[in-house]
């Protein structure tokens, strides 16, 4: 089996409540920043959706609606759930040949309450082994993303695979690869062709905090952040920073910089893994790093006006406007 890109990490359902402002059973506590909720009560909601997510199988489905063949490599359950990945998987072209489904096991899950249009985000992750195949395809690109508990030997596997096939890596570590400290991703940056993370994702590997307020193209601590990581090994670092754009560089020092578009929101969960979905098929399209830097916001900016992380993904004609 032959792939433009192939996506390695989790594929989940996401459950969806939706309470849309403050009322007698629902509050935020604006000073320590803590949503709460009446202890002991039936809480009224006005929505709840069940939707496909999961780094990975974001990514998946957004380079195929971009026209990319694309494959996705996860670990599910054999409940009701695994099932309706499966199905929701085929109906965007992802291709599932490379996913385990492991018997008597449950999906992984998130539970996200949407309050006044921001997230709180429970997160399971199911134990799983990430015995992934990596005998029976080839890829161009691999996209490497997060993983939930016993993720490193998938990753050693999955950077041993690429190197011997000459596959270029898109990664996006997740939460606990980063909090493993960079040592112990520094065979995925000392290889990757671009690394995507966020302001603060890139504070912690690098150690490096920014005291910036002004936030435009060329400033200079932002450089200094981006001249880190690359130092780390990939080629094209991006940083994106929600409201106040993103930036990215390459191996000839250049800094891009690019605004965000800011459209209303209605939740905010997916807008990293469609603007690396954007990103990522503007350059695997050959694109420019100024082209890919737009494709990555518009895809955000789309996502962001929806619920779930898929709904809003752009396909080629719309986000090539």
């Amino acid at each position: 089996m032959k792939f433009d890109v192939v996506c390695l990490g989790d594929s989940k359902i996401d459950a969806f409540l939706n309470i849309k402002g403050e009322s007698l059973y629902a509050r935020v506590n604006r000073e320590t920043n803590e949503l709460c909720v009446k202890y002991g009560e039936k809480i009224p909601i006005d929505d709840s959706f069940f939707l496909l997510g999961g780094n990975a199988c974001n990514v998946s489905v957004g380079l195929a609606r971009l026209g990319l063949k694309s494959a996705l490599m996860a670990e599910i359950g054999d409940d009701e759930f695994s099932q309706k990945i499966i199905r929701g998987l085929k109906k965007e072209n992802v291709s599932e040949d490379l996913i385990r489904q492991n018997v008597d096991s449950a999906s992984s899950f998130s539970m996200i309450v949407s309050f006044d249009k921001e997230r709180t985000i429970f997160s399971q992750h199911v134990q799983r082994s990430h015995n992934f195949p990596f005998d029976n395809f080839t890829a161009d690109w691999m996209y490497i993303t997060s993983l939930g508990n016993k993720w490193e030997s998938a990753y050693k596997r999955a950077t041993d695979f690429a190197k011997r096939n000459n596959i270029r890596i898109g990664f996006n570590p997740g939460t606990l690869q980063i909090d493993a400290g960079q040592n112990a991703i520094m065979d995925v940056l000392e290889i990757a062709d671009i690394l995507f993370v966020n302001k603060e994702e890139a504070e912690k590997i690098t150690n490096y905090k920014l005291q910036i307020t002004n936030y435009k193209d060329g400033n200079e601590e932002i450089k200094t952040l981006l001249g880190n990581l690359q130092r780390l090994g990939p080629k094209t670092v991006v940083i994106t920073d929600g409201k106040n754009g993103s930036y990215a560089t390459t191996n000839d020092g250049k800094v891009y910089y690019n605004e965000a578009i800011h459209e209303e929101v209605v939740e905010n969960t997916g807008a990293g893994d469609a603007y690396s979905t954007g990103f990522m098929g503007a350059v695997i399209m050959g694109k420019s790093i100024k082209e890919a830097i737009e494709w990555g916001a518009k895809n955000a900016s789309s996502v962001i006006q929806h619920y779930g992380a898929q709904k809003g993904l752009l396909n080629i004609k719309e986000i090539n406007f």
